[in-house]
């Protein structure tokens, strides 16, 4: 994300200026985008003329609006944002207070307004204009005939492609066939990791798969590098790492993302520490519960105690309607700061939110424990509180 201009004031008034580079930018500005900002930005418009005969010829003209949000709708295949609202300023195509959809794309500039910034969405500015924080994970999960390839980055794991190849069953007295498909499947995985995975970024690709897929493939790929002098892959061999994952769908990564090795080769990447945190608060449920907590009722009493070492939260917590709502969250980060506590704050769009948002998309792991939280789980009904299973 490129970063034009920003004005905000000590009274956290004003505005900033964006431009998405990346399809990882229109996930982030899905989340600093609130029904009641304002939005400015190029737009087409179909417009009705009339001529002196009484015929009508409609043509299409480029126009800039400025549309108070009323509706969000973040396509995350085509990585558009669509934004529904009314114009509010004057415009010689669009009457005041007509409706109109605002289409943010991939290297187009646009001005955000909010009627107050809160430091979640300053934070979130800052770090999406950082360029340090791109995808630096790469993860291929396959099986035979099935293969996806992943970006993990800070906030998201993309599906960059997905291989499906007809690999015909090994016969007897004929293994030919099988063996011709599988070379077929593995080039065309090689070439897909060739195309979506940029080398001068990524310090990491995840092979993983059930059996010795990841192994066979592997030797495949780098015969072929040899053979077809593909520099790029010879001179990254030791960024690849083997790894098991039970099949080649998505949802496999989550373990992927959860071995030890794993862990440590990716120790740098937010991906990791996010994986981590939520590793060991479910540790400290099973062995410690009277140290781990989550539903918001618990969380903030505990914050209320300054007792929370490490804060996990989901940002699909702070894209709340309710304005109240979000400060009390907003509040809740900075409270837990300021007490010198830390705070992880989990992509609703990565594994490791998933997983999160099964637990109220808040938990929190203590500095001591408050068993007096426990008993107070009797006389909570609404959400969940410490003593849960690590269930999926």
């Amino acid at each position: 994300m490129k970063l034009l201009g920003k004005y905000v004031d000590k009274g956290m008034q004003g505005n900033v200026v964006l431009v998405p580079e990346e399809p990882e930018d229109m996930w982030h500005a899905y989340n600093l985008i609130a029904e009641g900002d304002s939005v400015r930005s190029t737009t087409i418009r179909k417009v009705q003329n009339e001529t002196a005969t009484g015929s009508s010829t409609s043509s299409r003209v480029r126009t800039t609006l400025t549309i108070v949000v009323e509706n969000i709708d973040f396509d995350t295949q085509a990585c558009v944002l669509r934004l529904k609202g009314r114009n509010r300023e004057e415009n010689q195509y669009v009457k005041m207070g007509a409706y109109h959809t605002l289409d943010l794309e991939l290297n187009r500039k646009f001005e955000l307004r909010k009627p107050e910034w809160d430091t979640i969405a300053l934070e979130r500015i800052d770090m999406a204009c950082d360029p340090t924080q791109s995808a630096d994970v790469a993860a291929v999960v396959m099986q035979e005939g099935l293969a996806h390839v992943c970006l993990i980055t800070a906030s998201m794991t993309l599906v960059r492609s997905k291989i499906e190849v007809s690999i015909p069953r090994k016969r007897k007295g004929s293994v030919q066939q099988h063996e011709k498909g599988l070379a077929k499947f593995y080039e065309q995985v090689m070439q897909s990791i060739l195309r979506h995975v940029n080398f001068d970024v990524v310090k990491c690709v995840l092979l993983a798969s059930p059996g010795f897929v990841r192994d066979q493939f592997y030797d495949y790929m780098f015969q072929q590098a040899v053979k077809m002098d593909y520099k790029v892959l010879l001179e990254n061999k030791s960024k690849f790492m083997l790894v098991h994952a039970s099949s080649g769908f998505k949802h496999s990564l989550k373990e992927v993302l959860q071995d030890a090795a794993v862990i440590a080769k990716m120790s740098d990447t937010k991906a990791a520490s996010e994986v981590k945190a939520l590793e060991q608060f479910y540790m400290m449920l099973q062995c410690e519960p009277a140290k781990a907590f989550y539903g918001k009722k618990h969380v903030l009493a505990a914050a209320e105690a300054q007792a929370i070492e490490t804060l996990l939260i989901s940002d699909n917590l702070f894209r709340c309607q309710d304005v109240n709502l979000r400060k009390e969250y907003v509040n809740l980060v900075e409270s837990v700061r300021d007490a010198g506590g830390e705070v992880k704050i989990f992509s609703s769009m990565h594994i490791s939110g998933e997983q999160l948002a099964q637990l109220t998309g808040i938990a929190a792991v203590l500095r001591f424990p408050m068993p007096e939280l426990e008993d107070s789980d009797d006389d909570d009904d609404e959400d969940g509180a410490a003593g849960g299973d690590d269930s999926d």
